[in-house]
């Protein structure tokens, strides 16, 4: 588990490493929608909340669907079924945001002024769709400003490995022209996150970090590109009370 602390806030990363589930899946696979144990997803859901020094019943995930929608969170989801959304917002301290990703950009954000934290989803439809500038507008609508807010954005498939069809990439850039990327052997890409940064500064954010790592390239993580059937990762926000 990779984890940042600014003061009560913390972003984190997990890996692949550390859980029960078997292969293709070993280990620590947060996802509960690939084909996986769902007691083992369990397991490794609590092992993950154990590591971050939080309960289970403290972490919110979502059901992830490539598009930009947000929903606000203040605890559990009713019935304990979530929403088909591609971000989380809460100003709720204890309340851990946790987005599931195998090459897509895990993108966290915080107003450490406002009390407010925010995690999305933003792959190439996400992204595109525009699910970053409406993660920034829904933490606005509780009270955060871009230019006081830290963004978090974790390993995920880059630019240099994201081959696409011509028509695919042409597509993307005429929504985020930044994303235009061509392969190491010449090929056309995409690359998600430098137009995930492009998206945050636009916003206003200028204060984070980009993960160097790229999800395809490293046996720490899962990857849907170099692997098909596998788990997922997730990255993690949230912040303590006073």
């Amino acid at each position: 588990m990779e984890l940042f602390e600014h003061g009560r806030f913390r972003f984190a990363f997990s890996d692949r490493h550390g859980g029960v589930s078997a292969a293709p899946y070993g280990s620590l696979n947060l996802g509960g929608h690939v084909g996986d144990d769902p007691e083992a997803v369990a397991e490794n859901r609590r092992l993950a909340a154990k590591s971050l020094g939080m309960a289970p019943g403290s972490v919110v995930y979502m059901r992830q669907v490539h598009g930009a929608g947000v929903a606000v969170v203040r605890g559990p989801w009713p019935g304990g079924v979530s929403p088909e959304v591609d971000a989380i917002v809460t100003d709720r301290p204890g309340t851990v945001l946790a987005v599931l990703v195998a090459d897509c950009t895990p993108v966290l954000l915080a107003d450490p002024v406002a009390g407010v934290v925010a995690a999305a989803h933003a792959g190439r439809p996400g992204m595109a769709a525009g699910v970053v500038p409406a993660t920034v507008a829904a933490m606005r609508a509780l009270g955060a400003e871009p230019s006081r807010m830290l963004a978090y954005t974790g390993p995920a498939v880059c630019g240099a490995c994201y081959e696409v069809p011509e028509q695919m990439r042409a597509d993307v850039a005429a929504q985020v022209p930044e994303s235009w990327a061509t392969t190491r052997q010449g090929t056309p890409a995409v690359d998600v996150p430098a137009g995930v940064w492009v998206q945050l500064r636009e916003a206003g954010i200028g204060d984070g970090r980009r993960s160097p790592v790229c999800a395809k390239e490293s046996a720490d993580h899962y990857s849907y590109r170099r692997e098909g059937t596998t788990g997922r990762f997730a990255g993690f926000a949230w912040f303590e009370d006073v």
